[in-house]
């Protein structure tokens, strides 16, 4: 197996480049932050993410535990990885997970002031003090079982050595085809998926109003949405219903976290006999 190495400091951008810098020098594979990565695949390891504390979270990019490094040594061995991508802050880390994890010497080493200006560099770096955000490169379906929530959050930046930097800290999720271009889901995308939830949910008689809205906040969607319902329905039951079909439909669909789904009942309708019939 042959190794590249990806080094810069820590918040400088890399792991925002990982894939980009994977594809080009024809990896096949990724280690980040304690993570053994392949396409679209986490293959074993745990994020160094998870932890509570900045010690920890270096045990953990380093696999220094016996049974972290066993773990990810034994994916590789399953694994038909024929090139993989290390990504660390030092050369000296490089030689720490090399030889944890019994890989040979990295054939080449891409810094990354060899692929980002001083500029995109200090972009980055501000960012990573300024919002907390680190780079995960693979899709959110597979930090499910890794992290608690849609976005992991940490108590405070494990990357920061100073007290007044700390604050809580957002791994955000790069999926595996991002270095093609920006991906936008628009709001109406959003609607269209909503409307045709709501259309057939048993016990809608008609649909008065969606509408969806981004938080300020960046924790995701806000959902409102006006019906009417048809007489004799239990109001309550087909309301909360309909709420977690929106949820996790959205969710599932778009990869975007839904944090509130209001629904207003306006009026009550009169189902005729042979929509009666049909819904039975």
């Amino acid at each position: 197996m042959e190794v590249v190495a990806f080094v810069g400091p820590s918040g400088s951008g890399k792991s925002h480049r990982a894939i980009g810098v994977a594809h080009q020098y024809h990896c096949d594979a990724i280690i980040d932050d304690g993570l053994l990565i392949q396409g679209s695949k986490i293959l074993g390891g745990t994020s160094a993410k998870s932890e509570q504390n900045r010690v920890q979270a270096v045990k953990r990019a380093i696999f220094y535990e016996d049974s972290h490094a066993s773990a990810v040594r034994e994916a590789l061995a399953r694994s038909s990885i024929r090139r993989i991508l290390i990504i660390a802050t030092s050369d000296r880390m490089i030689s720490k997970i090399t030889a944890r994890l019994v890989l040979p010497d990295p054939l080449k080493t891409i810094y990354i002031t060899d692929i980002a200006s001083k500029q995109e560099i200090k972009k980055a770096h501000e960012s990573r003090l300024r919002y907390g955000k680190h780079i995960v490169p693979v899709p959110t379906v597979e930090l499910k079982q890794h992290f608690s929530g849609f976005f992991a959050n940490l108590p405070y930046n494990i990357f920061s050595k100073n007290k007044n930097e700390r604050r809580e800290s957002r791994s955000i999720v790069r999926p595996a085809f991002s270095y093609y271009g920006t991906i936008l889901i628009s709001d109406y995308v959003i609607e269209d998926i909503i409307n045709l939830i709501v259309q057939r949910m048993v016990g809608v008689a008609k649909i008065h109003y969606i509408h969806v809205r981004r938080r300020t906040d960046n924790k995701g969607l806000a959902v409102h949405v006006e019906v009417n319902l048809y007489y004799g329905v239990k109001v309550f039951e087909v309301a909360r219903l309909l709420q977690r079909k929106i949820k996790t439909r959205v969710e599932s669909m778009t990869g975007m976290q839904v944090q509130r789904v209001n629904i207003s009942v306006r009026s009550l309708e009169l189902q005729s006999k042979a929509a009666r019939m049909q819904a039975q």
